[in-house]
């Protein structure tokens, strides 16, 4: 891997911000393709990939979401959401430990290529919370084996929010904590 490779990849990375502040300009299916196609590429334990994402562009479905979703007002003004789904019946051991963790790893990444394409996204969770996960399986007809583990809001951001500095070298121990 190249001197520039490394670069690009850490500086995404540490440029990665949640972005709650949205143009309200619509995202691409080119774009969505490219976060989806990022999702897929994450590692899930012995690949089952038990992981399925619905794309709503729809300005209806989601200002339906954001009124139903107390820390997801942001879905009034972004471009796009993805819901990522953990699928516990394909996961290893048929787990929904192994769903979650898998599909967090896809949110990531999807959180990534947005940093990496010019636009911004946030987590949002519906998993664990009852409620979210009623209220998102509800207007998007999510089966109830299925777990609609986050939405996650994507658009053209504002500038307005900022990366914030998180190392701390307090939380690195050697092999003897």
């Amino acid at each position: 891997m190249n001197q520039q490779t490394i670069s690009n990849t850490l500086t995404v990375i540490h440029n990665r911000k949640s972005v709650r502040n949205f143009t309200g300009e619509s995202v691409t299916q080119d774009q969505l393709e490219i976060l989806l196609k990022a999702a897929m590429a994450a590692p899930s334990a012995v690949n089952c990939q038990p992981w399925e994402f619905i794309v709503v562009t729809d300005r209806k479905t989601l200002d339906t979401l954001a009124d139903a979703l107390p820390f997801a007002k942001m879905l009034f003004k972004s471009g796009a959401a993805i819901i990522v789904c953990g699928i516990p019946a394909k996961a290893h051991k048929q787990m929904a430990e192994y769903a979650v963790i898998d599909s967090t790893l896809a949110s990531e990444n999807i959180l990534l290529a947005a940093e990496a394409l010019g636009l911004g996204a946030i987590w949002t969770a519906a998993y664990p919370y009852p409620d979210r996960m009623e209220s998102v399986r509800s207007i998007l007809n999510i089966p109830s084996d299925v777990i609609p583990l986050n939405v996650v809001p994507v658009g053209h951001p504002t500038g307005e929010d900022k990366p914030k500095k998180k190392f701390d070298p307090k939380k690195i121990h050697s092999e003897t904590w």
